[in-house]
């Protein structure tokens, strides 16, 4: 299906290559999950779940 008003939902980061955007219609951009910013998510170290 294609829209002529896309609206971005997510935003994929990747360590290998350029990320990518995903996007979705605005009747369906409210169904989709919102994702995590990975800037927070990430420890203090630079790695998740980095146990010290």
């Amino acid at each position: 299906m294609t829209t002529e008003t896309p609206v971005v939902v997510a935003v994929v980061h990747q360590n290998s290559g350029p990320g990518f955007v995903v996007y979705a219609c605005q009747a369906r951009a409210a169904h989709y999950p919102p994702q995590p910013d990975v800037l927070t998510v990430l420890r203090p170290s630079g790695k998740a779940g980095d146990e010290r």
